[in-house]
């Protein structure tokens, strides 16, 4: 079973808000997740993201794959960075 930490799109039609969540990468994109680790706002200036950011880490030494947004969302927020440095250390 592939996971994905991917976007779900919520709110109501021209007002979007999204939660990050963790899904099995064969359920569609508002179906069947597994948990959610955070939320996007893109309508606020500047846009709001809140991560749980031990899920994530946690979900990512599992085996997870962001998406192409969620990538960037956790590169911002400088999680990518973390997981990298934790991996790539150990050695």
């Amino acid at each position: 079973m592939s996971v994905k930490i991917r976007l779900k799109r919520m709110g109501s039609k021209k007002r979007p808000f999204y939660r990050v969540v963790v899904a099995d990468s064969r359920s569609p994109r508002d179906g069947r997740f597994i948990q959610t680790v955070g939320t996007y706002n893109p309508l606020t200036q500047p846009s709001t993201v809140k991560l749980e950011e031990e899920d994530i880490f946690e979900w990512l030494n599992k085996g997870a794959q962001p998406s192409d947004t969620v990538r960037n969302l956790l590169s911002d927020a400088g999680i990518m960075k973390k997981y990298h440095e934790a991996k790539y250390s150990k050695k």
